[in-house]
């Protein structure tokens, strides 16, 4: 599994909770070939409830979940961690994304 996380070591402390599931266009090829891309994205908790929703909005996420510190799935394929950050569409109000 090739594992990718955008946070910085700081970010690592306090973005520990994660979002995100099975990405259903990215699975099968490119950096996920023969496997699945798992696409996540690391926030604090008091941002929890607003990154899951608009993660759970997205039409191209399967099987979402939240994990918590030191997940890193296995087999073969691709996960990437995004870092959620002030400005980021998941914490825009009625956001949703497609």
């Amino acid at each position: 599994m090739k594992f990718q996380d955008d946070r910085t070591p700081e970010q690592r402390n306090t973005h520990t909770w994660l979002v995100g599931g099975t990405d259903r266009c990215l699975s099968g090829w490119g950096a996920a070939t023969g496997g699945m891309f798992y696409a996540f994205w690391a926030c604090e908790y008091k941002d929890l409830e607003s990154v899951e929703k608009w993660v759970r909005s997205r039409t191209d996420m399967m099987r979402v979940r939240v994990v918590g510190k030191g997940y890193r799935p296995k087999g073969v394929g691709h996960c990437h961690v995004y870092v959620v950050t002030e400005g980021h569409n998941a914490l825009q109000a009625e956001t949703v994304q497609s």
